[in-house]
């Protein structure tokens, strides 16, 4: 083989590489399907293993190691009862606790590999608990010394109150469609070429000299221009991104924001680029970032901003519009750690272990789709709610202070009393749960499902399974409305309870509360559109914001030239190429971020996920949520909003986490089986609302 005969056959391994990476992705989504579907017939009570084998193309065992249930009656016969661990089965106030007996580990549902596979005995075999479909494991806090070791702070790693002035960015706002480019209060009309990023840089600058370190693309998503030539639009975007234009180069990081390099993501990607001379830096950033237009122009773009900063500045005065709405959110909040008291040294990290935990275990909004026979085939009407400003309802109360580690044994030797006082303080339990046998309403705990951090709420009566959740879900699981749940603590995370954010979100809600007051009152049409979208700029810097404390361990993108393919990281992924650059990502794990507090979004996600479900409102004593609907009359969660097949009467304050109307859709209408049918119907039901209250 000579040299071209090697290169052409690379070229055509690489070829192959990729269909194999979008065949593999086909044939995950598909043994999923597949596992769900045997799942569900495993509720039926005459379901046999021997004849859903065949029908799924495994063999009995398959199907069995995936619903321990469908386990023949001779292999149960023969099993060993499984010891049971240290637990404390938790019953609601005002309700006896049963006597917990155990059945055969054989016949028992499907659990995290973290505890043995166990649950309560059913009285008859048509009572037996439905199995979870082939859940991923969520990991547990190690026995012993190990595990204790945990429970402590990461050592010269705390959140302190900056002590230097963020510098304000030259900022430009691009219409890539129409080429209109507003800088201050000047508007120019540029040739953007093929609008790649080279186009973009070269046109900007020759109409700026001065220079610019920040472009919000408005309109046009010029990074998916040559989507079509792509299997995915991520691939599209990181070919964008990393197309070499020449003077210029990634951008490697500079002062004290230390971002750097390219973000890919599908929708609102991040160019970072530096002159090779290293005298300038610059990003090409997405608007939508911070929200979504409706064909706003750039002029009324730059209005947002401006009407959002000088709100910003009424409390505080330092305050600097960042990149992100996370970068600005967290900005802000250390700007409000206290300069006296117990915090004023700052608020110490979690251990590398414990945030690594609450990363796995810990989920964020509810994203759930019901479909048939669970809601009827054909819904009277579609009626979407949505709970407003929902986070910053939940900010309140935080974790705070060094962890303690309760142990099931702990739990046990406490009264009921202290048990449900730590439930409804801050925590983060393992647990295992019970669906009540009488249950017919949504799920109300969320359990692991097959794929990388996703979740799902079983509903079955008589179903068990094994996860983590928050105190708020918990309390809600033994406190609602209908029938308490039975759930067991295997072990837990307490803090006490603190008001780190308290102060941050109360200016941010204040800052809500006025633009959306201007947007209401305002004359100017275009001035009303740019506090709304300055409105919905703050909600994303509280939503955003609390996502960052989360810290996601870090993925790092980077470019390889192709003449230099092995120099590639051995774990890195190749996410695309071309002719002339290999781009790859790989995980770093968690970097020393000073402000990474992932149990404050657990805290804040879980009681935003139990507010979904129920939540009072004090001015009227009404209660408003999926548990105060009839069973079968929720269609979908989707994160802060809740589709119904009727209307309610929810009151409605214009405070944070009211639940507004914001569709309503008459049928009869087919039940949505998929996310783009459900977003469809959604979408014409907020146009049939605002058509039905325009005079």
């Amino acid at each position: 083989m000579d040299a071209q005969s090697y290169n052409a056959t690379l070229a055509e391994l690489r070829a192959v590489r990729d269909e194999i990476k979008k065949a593999r992705k086909e044939l995950t989504r598909l043994e999923a399907d597949r596992d769900q579907k045997i799942g569900r017939l495993a509720a039926y009570a005459k379901a046999k293993a021997e004849r859903i084998a065949p029908a799924a193309g495994l063999s009995v065992a398959d199907i069995v190691d995936l619903v321990p249930a469908l386990a023949p009656d001779s292999l149960a016969e023969n099993a060993t009862p499984a010891a049971p661990p240290t637990q404390t089965t938790i019953a609601a106030p005002g309700h006896a606790e049963p006597e917990p007996t155990w059945q055969p580990a054989a016949a028992a549902p499907s659990t995290c590999t973290a505890e043995p596979p166990q649950t309560t005995a059913s009285s008859t075999p048509a009572a037996a608990p439905a199995a979870i479909d082939a859940p991923r494991a969520l990991p547990s806090v190690p026995a012993g010394e190990t595990g204790d070791a945990w429970f402590t702070h990461t050592q010269g790693l705390a959140s302190t109150r900056p002590n230097f002035t963020q510098q304000a960015r030259s900022t430009v706002f691009l219409d890539t469609t129409t080429g209109v480019l507003v800088h201050r209060q000047q508007t120019h009309h540029l040739d953007l070429g093929n609008a790649t990023a080279a186009d973009i840089l070269a046109a900007v600058f020759h109409t700026i000299p001065d220079g610019v370190e920040r472009i919000y693309i408005t309109a046009g998503d010029p990074w998916h221009r040559d989507a079509d030539r792509y299997p995915y639009l991520r691939d599209a975007v990181a070919a964008w991104l990393n197309t070499p234009i020449p003077g210029w180069c990634t951008d490697t990081g500079r002062g004290r924001d230390r971002m750097a390099g390219h973000f890919v993501h599908a929708r609102n990607p991040v160019g970072r680029y530096q002159r090779d001379s290293g005298d300038h830096h610059v990003e090409i950033r997405s608007v939508g970032e911070w929200f979504d237009l409706d064909g706003d122009d750039p002029h009324t773009v730059r209005d947002a901003f401006v009407l959002l900063w000088q709100a910003l500045r009424r409390h505080w005065s330092d305050a600097v519009i960042m990149g992100s709405p996370s970068q600005t959110g967290r900005d802000l909040w250390t700007r409000t750690i206290p300069q006296r008291g117990q915090y004023a040294d700052g608020f110490a990290v979690l251990s590398e272990e414990l945030r690594g935990l609450l990363h796995a275990t810990a989920g964020q909004g509810r994203n759930e789709l019901i479909t048939p026979p669970r809601i009827p085939d054909q819904l009277p009407q579609l009626v979407e709610y949505d709970r407003t400003f929902a986070y910053a309802k939940h900010t309140w109360k935080s974790p705070v202070g060094t962890p303690r580690r309760i142990t099931a044994a702990t739990f046990a030797s406490w009264s009921q009393k202290e048990q449900m006082r730590a439930l409804y303080g801050c925590g983060h339990w393992q647990i295992r749960v019970t669906v009540p046998d009488t249950w017919n309403h949504v799920g109300l705990l969320p359990a692991p499902a097959p794929g990388d951090r996703a979740w799902h709420y079983p509903a079955e009566p008589g179903t068990s399974f094994t996860t983590w959740a928050g105190g708020p879900e918990i309390h809600t699981a033994l406190t609602n409305p209908l029938t308490p749940w039975k759930i067991e603590i295997l072990d837990g995370i307490l803090w006490e309870d603190g008001k780190p954010l308290d102060d941050w979100a109360k200016k941010l809600k204040e800052t809500w509360t006025n633009l959306t007051a201007q947007a209401h009152f305002q004359g100017d049409p275009q001035q009303a559109r740019a506090a709304h979208l300055a409105s919905r700029a703050v909600r994303s810097i509280l939503l955003y914001g609390i996502g960052a404390f989360a810290q996601r361990p870090r993925m790092v993108t980077g470019t390889t030239p192709r003449s230099m393919e092995r120099d590639v990281p051995a774990d890195a992924e190749i996410i695309a190429f071309d002719d002339q650059t290999i781009t790859w990502h790989k995980p770093t794990g968690f970097s020393r971020d000073p402000n990474a507090h992932p149990e404050w979004a657990a805290a804040i996600w879980s009681a935003a996920r139990a507010a979904l479900l129920t939540q009072r409102h004090r001015d009227d004593d009404t209660y408003a949520g999926a548990l105060h609907t009839p069973p079968g009359a929720v269609v979908a969660f989707r994160t802060d909003a809740l589709y119904l097949t009727q209307p309610q009467h929810w009151s409605y304050h214009h405070q944070p986490g009211d639940y507004l109307l914001r569709g309503h859709l008459t049928g009869p209408l087919a039940a949505p089986t998929s996310e783009e049918e459900l977003l469809t119907l959604r979408d014409a039901g907020r146009t049939a609302l605002t058509t039905s209250q325009e005079p």
